[in-house]
């Protein structure tokens, strides 16, 4: 389940997601398997190859993209996370939700 962010956050990243940009949203996100990771970027595109190469580029395996979703996505959790974020110039997502704060 997401929480902290609107409506409008979501909608505008599904619509670019849609659209086969590479969209990024970030958000709280409590899941047991992961214990202490409170947050988790869905880094989503339509176009299923750019999504893909997109993984390959950052050395993420392709194969735990959600394809089955309506929007397909990678999530992005922990120490990858932050260094993605960090090298597309997402500094806001990375201060409004603490990600280089202490836990």
């Amino acid at each position: 389940m997401a929480f902290g962010i609107t409506r409008e956050e979501l909608n505008s990243w599904k619509q670019r997601v849609s659209q086969g940009e590479i969209a990024y949203l970030t958000h709280y996100w409590l899941e047991p398997r992961f214990p202490g990771i409170t947050t988790v970027t869905k880094v989503g595109c339509n176009d299923l190859e750019k999504l893909a190469a997109w993984c390959r580029s950052n050395g993420l395996n392709p194969k735990y993209i959600h394809r089955r979703d309506a929007y397909p996505h990678f999530d992005l959790i922990g120490t990858k996370q932050v260094e993605i974020l960090t090298r597309e110039g997402l500094h806001d997502q990375i201060k409004r939700f603490k990600l280089l704060s202490p836990k």
